[in-house]
């Protein structure tokens, strides 16, 4: 049987330990007993904390540990099946909580020289890049922690788009409950695509999805000084549906073209087009989740007369067609 490590720490999210560790022993499980066969478990995860003492979640649920990280680097028995060290999510204030878990970096590092899988899941990869088992590898993390990731660990390939990145041993999962595809995907690399596939099939998870752009949010509304591109942009988010003209705008707030370029990359490191495009596209949202609306009346609502150009740049930005973003995110009434 093979073993799996989860780093628990004060403060992680209480279903990346939990989730993890049922979607692993279930394999070879659930889906048998659907079937009414003999099951046949393949994992054993166990979960060890710095001191081997349990750990409050962020919920404030606790949760045992079987052993310390001294434990496991000491036990034979773990170490002669083990296969690898998973890291939940970080609930609590990111910066806080690495402060306080500097027994990890020691504990990864560890891993890697055992050539272990070293997996961390949405805010967990903070870990893995604080441990410096990233530098110089490609990851995501969370959509919403983007800017913080890069700013801090400018020596990883941070890929944010990306639901889960693989970089030799190391595997990284985005934000979220994105725990269920590292899962589903450590299944795959190790039992093959036909346990994967009636695992996800039996907690019913979308299998093999690949994207987190259809959940993240532009953030267009990035604080800075300047005041006049302030103006701009409200005009933009106020009149996206009409043609823009940025010879015409700039007239409309007396500085050249040249000026509104440069102090709208310096204000949002963009170009004006570039933001008007995130406009229409959060429009485009809005409009598929909340009215019925078909796609092609609502590409023309929101200022594209060219439909397959709209599709693509749609697309590009979200990681789904707009039918496909209005059948996952539209209201049910």
């Amino acid at each position: 049987m093979k073993h799996v490590i989860i780093a628990g720490f004060h403060g992680a999210l209480s279903t990346a330990i939990t989730g993890v560790i049922d979607i692993l022993s279930l394999a070879g499980v659930s889906w048998q007993l659907i079937m009414n066969e003999s099951p046949t478990p393949k994992f054993k995860v166990w979960i060890a904390s710095a001191d081997g003492l349990s750990v409050k979640c962020i919920n404030q649920i606790g949760i045992d540990a079987h052993m310390s990280f001294e434990q496991v680097m000491q036990s034979d028995h773990i170490l002669e099946n083990l296969i690898a060290i998973i890291v939940p999510t970080i609930g609590s204030p990111i910066e806080h909580t690495l402060a306080k878990n500097p027994q990890m970096k020691g504990f990864l590092k560890w891993g890697v020289d055992q050539k272990l899988m070293i997996a961390g899941n949405c805010t967990g990869n903070f870990f893995l890049a604080e441990s410096g088992v990233l530098d110089g590898k490609q990851a995501t993390t969370h959509w919403g922690y983007k800017e913080m990731f890069e700013t801090r660990y400018p020596q990883v390939d941070l890929r944010a788009d990306q639901l889960i990145t693989v970089d030799g041993n190391i595997y990284c999962a985005g934000g979220g409950l994105a725990w269920l595809d590292l899962g589903i995907y450590i299944i795959e690399k190790e039992l093959g695509y036909d346990a994967a596939l009636q695992t996800a099939k039996a907690f019913v998870i979308d299998y093999r999805r690949e994207s987190q752009l259809s959940y993240s949010l532009s953030r267009l509304a990035q604080n800075h000084h300047d005041a006049l591109i302030a103006d701009v942009q409200t005009y933009f988010e106020d009149d996206y549906n009409q043609p823009q003209d940025l010879d015409e705008v700039s007239t409309k707030f007396n500085i050249s073209k040249r000026t509104l370029l440069r102090r709208f990359k310096a204000a949002l490191n963009i170009t004006p087009y570039t933001y008007l495009q995130r406009v229409r596209i959060e429009a485009s949202q809005k409009l598929l989740t909340e009215s019925q609306f078909s796609p092609e009346k609502i590409v023309h609502m929101v200022g594209y007369e060219d439909m397959s150009s709209f599709r693509r740049l749609f697309k590009q930005h979200t990681g789904l067609t707009l039918s496909d973003y209005r059948n996952r995110f539209a209201k049910r009434l």
